[in-house]
């Protein structure tokens, strides 16, 4: 019997975000539903609705970020919630105070959520072991595991433009061994029925075993995306360049860099997304980037419609849990 899912319930809600393997079919498609309805809160002239008024979120970023912290923190507002973002870098666990220590502390201030961001793989899944009773915690992206929330936006983004996925053939290209993301992305894709899943990259930049990732594997861009109806491009650290997987940035760009002639061998309305910040002239030039098949911007506004879906699902479970206790 498998063990039960940290990230569930008893009633299969969700508690915690950690990643998206072994979530279902159903949940995914629940959570890209929620996001739907949030969407036009931006539009709002108040934009806030109050599903998380009285809760408190705690954003503990141990690895910068800008667009993921910002997205997440406005998430968090428009639920209405308390926002407290934690500076690592001027915090007590540069001091010596365990990580654990600062969770106690935190939790001692009756926080209700925790957004976490670390360099180490697994540390979300870590303190979702260790938090208290009733409070969530969603991971903002984790060494090279996993990237939840990414993932699901860039899935809502492919469901806005394509509808169907089983229809779909998808191209990931670039950094597949290092990327939290392209992972979620592959357990996304897996889980609601992608027709085909492509990934793209020079062999040092692959797993050791990479067709267990349930992708068929290229190593010619051009041929990669023919007739793809969605390309996903990754984005590529400088330090790998200086780690001999690449010989310069200017040959990884003649080699899996796509511009317009490169893109043409994709179905004439094929989307272009990248999760950023784009490295223009490595990954892509700006033609692409700022082209008509860039959705690179429309990912970042749906991202916060995507996180306030995950929170508001993770702090309905958490009242749910308070009314069952409550009529105990």
């Amino acid at each position: 019997m498998p063990p039960p899912n940290i990230q569930l319930d008893d009633q299969g809600h969700l508690k915690h975000f950690l990643t998206l393997e072994g979530l279902s079919r159903e949940l995914l498609i629940k959570i890209l539903d929620k996001t739907e309805g949030f969407l036009g809160v931006a539009r709002q002239a108040v934009k806030k609705v109050p599903l998380c008024r009285g809760k408190t979120v705690a954003n503990l970023f141990f690895e910068t970020s800008t667009r993921t912290r910002t997205t997440f923190e406005l998430a968090a507002k428009r639920l209405s919630a308390d926002v407290l973002t934690l500076n690592i870098a001027a915090s007590s666990t540069s001091k010596g105070e365990t990580l654990l220590d600062t969770l106690r502390n935190l939790e001692a201030m009756h926080v209700d959520m925790f957004v976490v961001r670390h360099a180490e793989s697994g540390a979300a899944h870590f303190i979702a072991q260790h938090v208290a009773p009733g409070v969530s915690v969603i991971n903002a992206g984790d060494g090279r595991h996993s990237h939840p929330t990414q993932g699901m936006l860039d899935m809502f983004t492919i469901r806005r433009h394509k509808g169907d996925f089983g229809r779909l053939t998808v191209a990931i290209v670039g950094d597949i061994l290092h990327s939290r993301v392209a992972r979620s992305q592959l357990a996304a894709l897996r889980t609601l029925g992608a027709g085909e899943v492509r990934i793209i990259a020079p062999r040092t930049l692959l797993p050791a075993e990479p067709e267990s990732l349930g992708a068929r594997v290229y190593h010619d861009l051009r041929e990669g995306v023919r007739d793809a109806d969605v390309v996903i491009m990754l984005r590529l650290q400088r330090e790998r360049m200086r780690g001999a997987m690449l010989p310069s940035e200017h040959e990884y760009f003649q080699l899996f860099g796509l511009t317009e002639e490169r893109l043409a061998t994709a179905k004439p309305d094929a989307i272009v997304m990248h999760p950023g910040p784009i490295n223009r002239g490595v990954e892509m030039d700006s033609q692409v980037a700022d082209g008509p098949r860039s959705v690179i911007l429309e990912q970042v506004s749906n991202g916060i419609a995507v996180r306030m879906a995950v929170m508001a699902l993770c702090i309905g479970t958490q009242n749910r849990l308070s009314q069952a206790k409550a009529h105990d």
